[in-house]
């Protein structure tokens, strides 16, 4: 079971409140329902505790007794292959391949651009144009499939529903042709994990 409520845990993920590499990571905790703490960064004493882990001082990183592990990807496919139930990955090797090549795109074209970002205001246009046209561009393909790589809820999924949710506050609005899309955003959001793994501020995100 899953908590951030006592730090009794042998597994430990830093994260921030609000990046949305930090927020793929709890999504996969909770997907996975590892008893692990989420412990939110916020403090100078945070900071000064995640430094002598992390050489980089940033989120995400996952501490699982003597293992230290930084990097959103790195951490997802660990606790992939160290959780394998339910299963994140596809169990072929082709299959695999294609989810690893996904994630990259996601991270290209998306997801690296908004890593630092703070405020939304500090959002170019262009970067807003592309991903907009990008969603637009995939969102046919969810009137065949119910996620990114088929009918099976996968990694790839953990690390778009971050990027969906955050649309409104980016400042990006898809138009009609995207509502397979939309569709699937509402699917990513209604499954228990992603709910539990909003902090507040991303909670609020929807609210406003």
């Amino acid at each position: 079971m899953t908590t951030d409520t006592t730090r009794n845990s042998h597994m430990v993920l830093f994260s921030a409140k609000q990046a949305i590499h930090s927020h793929s990571c709890r999504i996969v905790v909770y997907e996975k329902e590892v008893d692990c703490y989420v412990h939110y960064v916020t403090t100078d004493s945070d900071h000064e505790e995640l430094a002598e882990l992390n050489p980089y001082n940033e989120t995400p990183t996952l501490v699982d007794r003597e293992l230290v592990l930084f990097d959103a990807r790195i951490i997802n496919e660990y606790l992939d292959e160290r959780l394998p139930h339910p299963p994140l990955m596809p169990v072929d090797p082709v299959s695999r391949g294609r989810a690893r090549l996904y994630i990259e795109r996601v991270q290209r074209d998306w997801l690296n651009d908004l890593k630092n970002i703070d405020d939304p205001r500090s959002l170019t246009p262009i970067i807003r144009q592309n991903i907009r046209d990008g969603l637009l561009a995939i969102s046919p393909a969810f009137d065949e499939q119910t996620y990114m790589l088929g009918n099976e809820y996968t990694l790839v999924d953990c690390y778009m529903a971050p990027l969906l949710w955050r649309l409104p506050w980016l400042g990006i609005e898809l138009p009609k042709q995207a509502q397979p899309i939309l569709d699937y955003a509402d699917r990513l959001f209604e499954r228990p994990a992603f709910s539990s793994s909003l902090s507040d501020i991303e909670r609020e995100i929807r609210l406003s």
